[in-house]
């Protein structure tokens, strides 16, 4: 795989009406539809796709719908986060064996994990795949902060660990991992509202729900970025930002969902105990997604 850059774009996970299975069908419509809309990788199961409330079957089933309906036009990256590194591992490799390009990577545990037991865990996961790996750091999901130095440690010691997602939202934790590697380790922009700030500070893509329900505006935002165009970029994020804000203040899947009903894409209720957005919500969002 070359090196990933631009929109990660995040599907969420869709429901049947009852909640009890993954729709298959929408899952296949909705993955289509962001490569359609431009995005350079598409990314399931992190926070967005629920991967924390699925059983492995059905986690198997958005790996290889995915991976299919992408058929290789964009890089996949899986979201293989587990709590237990057994499980973790056993993501991976069905990830592995599906066809992704990639794996993204969420220490999770009941138990606040010290640096030492952190690195385990990925040198684990990346010993038992040959996909390079993504360490993602989202204390507000996992519980766990991995400091920019351990981040850049792991990249030299673990011969997988190739990227990281920052999404804590702190653009200094982008500005330290960019020093302390030399340049050398890529780092992507996981908090929606920093994108501005992190993509001119040189983050390598833009991991993101939004285009869901704004893919062009995401795009042209990455474009402007990259073309080094300021004051267009930040033209395209003040439009953005409202909708950034409100669908991470809101919890993705549950903002998402609202979104593309809205839309005109059902794809059911988040799973409990995430609530469906409530009609004030649906309200303010609808005013974000006039012309989308």
């Amino acid at each position: 795989m070359n090196e990933l850059q631009g929109i990660i774009a995040y599907p969420i996970t869709p429901f049947t009406a009852d909640g009890a299975d993954v729709d298959t069908g929408t899952l296949a419509a909705l993955v289509e539809r962001l490569v359609a809309g431009g995005a350079h990788a598409i990314a399931p199961l992190g926070s967005t796709g629920e991967s924390a409330y699925l059983t492995e079957n059905e986690f198997d089933t958005v790996v290889d719908i995915t991976v299919g309906v992408v058929g290789g036009r964009v890089p996949v990256v899986v979201g293989a986060s587990d709590l237990t590194t057994a499980n973790t591992i056993r993501r991976a490799q069905h990830a592995q064996r599906a066809g992704a390009d990639a794996l993204m990577i969420l220490p999770v545990s009941y138990w606040k994990l010290t640096d030492r037991e952190i690195a385990q865990h990925y040198a684990r996961v990346a010993a038992a795949v040959d996909l390079p790996i993504m360490a993602y750091n989202n204390p507000s999901t996992s519980g766990i902060d991995m400091s920019p130095e351990l981040l850049v440690q792991m990249f030299t010691d673990i011969d997988n660990v190739a990227m990281v997602k920052e999404s804590t939202g702190d653009l200094s934790r982008m500005q330290r991992i960019k020093e302390l590697s030399g340049g050398a380790l890529p780092f992507y922009n996981g908090s929606n509202p920093l994108v501005l700030d992190a993509l001119f500070e040189g983050a390598a893509g833009w991991c993101t729900a939004a285009p869901n329900l704004r893919p062009q505006p995401c795009l042209d935002l990455y474009t402007a970025a990259r073309d080094g165009n300021r004051p267009l970029a930040q033209q395209i994020y003040d439009d953005l930002a409202p909708l950034l804000r409100f669908i991470v203040a809101g919890g993705l899947p549950t903002t998402v969902k609202a979104g593309l009903a809205l839309l005109g894409q059902v794809a059911g209720d988040p799973r409990a105990p995430l609530l469906p957005l409530d009609a004030d919500g649906c309200t303010e969002l609808q005013s974000m997604l006039t012309g989308a």
